[in-house]
C-alpha cells in the first residue's frame, strides 16, 4: 500500500555527506516502496536530497513552503506539486494534513521544532500517525537522552516512549511505519 511520508530534515548544505547519503538512501527506498513525500518543499540540503531521490525512483513529492522562505532560499521547483503559505504554522499543519507518517532525518533548529511539535501533538492524542526518529548515524543520541530525562524527572509520563519510534535502518524505519499504518485503519484518527 502507498503511503504519504512526511519527512523533517535539514536544508544546509554544510553538512557532513554521511547525511547526505542517507536522505538519498531513504528518498530512493520510499520510491521503491511507492510511497510519496511531502517535505518543507527546499532544493539544498537533505530537503533537496530526498526529494530528488524520491522522484528519481518514480515517485512523488509534494513540497510546501512559505513564500517568504522562497525568497530565501532556494524552491524545489521540480517538486510534483508546491504548495505557498503565508506563515511556517500554516506550513507545517499543511504537512501534518497530507501526511500518513513522520520521519525525522538530522536538521537544525527548525527540524527539531517540527519534531518535538508532532511528538506532542500524538501525546496529546490530536493524531495518532506514526513518527519515527531515523538515528542511524548517533544525530538524535542528546535528544533523546533528555526525553529519558523528562520521563525520569516526572515532565512527562513513560508512555511518551511510545509515541515515537527510533530506527537505526531506512528498513526499520519504513517497516515500522508500514506495520503501523497496516494495523491502524484511520491513521488520522485521534486516540
Amino acid at each position: 500500500m502507498s503511503y504519504c511520508l512526511c519527512v523533517y530534515c535539514a536544508a544546509s548544505d554544510e553538512i557532513d555527506d554521511i547525511y547526505f547519503r542517507q536522505a538519498a538512501e531513504l528518498g530512493a527506498e520510499m520510491a521503491s516502496r511507492g510511497h510519496r513525500l511531502v517535505y518543507g518543499g527546499g532544493l539544498r540540503g537533505l530537503m533537496g536530497a530526498v526529494a530528488r531521490s524520491v522522484q528519481a525512483g518514480g515517485g512523488n513529492v509534494v513540497g510546501v513552503i512559505p513564500e517568504r522562505l522562497d525568497r530565501v532560499e532556494v524552491t524545489y521547483t521540480d517538486a510534483d506539486e508546491m504548495i505557498y503559505t503565508l506563515t511556517m504554522r500554516e506550513r507545517k499543519a499543511i504537512m501534518e494534513q497530507r501526511a500518513d507518517a513522520f520521519i525525522a532525518l538530522p536538521g537544525g533548529i527548525g527540524t527539531l521544532e517540527e519534531l518535538l511539535e508532532i511528538i506532542t501533538l500524538k501525546s496529546l492524542g490530536y493524531h495518532n500517525k506514526p513518527i519515527v526518529i531515523l538515528d542511524g548515524h548517533g544525530y538524535y543520541e542528546p535528544l533523546l537522552q533528555m526525553l529519558e530525562q523528562t520521563i525520569s524527572g516526572g515532565f512527562a509520563r513513560p508512555t511518551l516512549r511510545e509515541v515515537y519510534y527510533v530506527a537505526e535502518s531506512i528498513a526499520d524505519a519504513l517497516d515500522h511505519i508500514e506495520a503501523s499504518l497496516r494495523t491502524n485503519s484511520d491513521p488520522g484518527a485521534t486516540r
